[in-house]
């Protein structure tokens, strides 16, 4: 998980770059890209402290998300701070919470 963390915070950090029109891009598509990395982010972060009461892990998954984002910002590398990114890493991470409290109550 650290390994992934680090990474993501590499990729989401990282000097902005001009996106070029493949077939599979479609508006929207950073949305889905923050909801998918959130996801697996949390059901890391889930499943390496599963004893983490979960009002801690909506904490730090909501204060990494903010910090990213104010980072990006701030920087000046050519990203910038969006409100709907925060609502897509929220998704993501309740959505990976689920998907680790399914796999878990299925008791493999």
């Amino acid at each position: 998980m650290p390994i992934y963390w680090a990474f993501l915070t590499y990729m989401l950090l990282r000097p902005g770059t001009e996106n070029k029109e493949y077939w599979f891009m479609f508006s929207g598509i950073d949305k889905v890209i923050h909801v998918s990395i959130f996801a697996l982010l949390a059901f890391c972060f889930r499943t390496a402290f599963p004893r983490t009461k979960f009002i801690y892990f909506i904490q730090v998954m909501l204060a990494y998300a903010f910090l990213t984002e104010i980072l990006q910002d701030e920087m000046h590398l050519g990203r910038s701070a969006e409100i709907l990114d925060v609502v897509a890493d929220t998704a993501g991470f309740f959505l990976g919470s689920f998907f680790f409290m399914k796999i878990k109550n299925l008791n493999l």
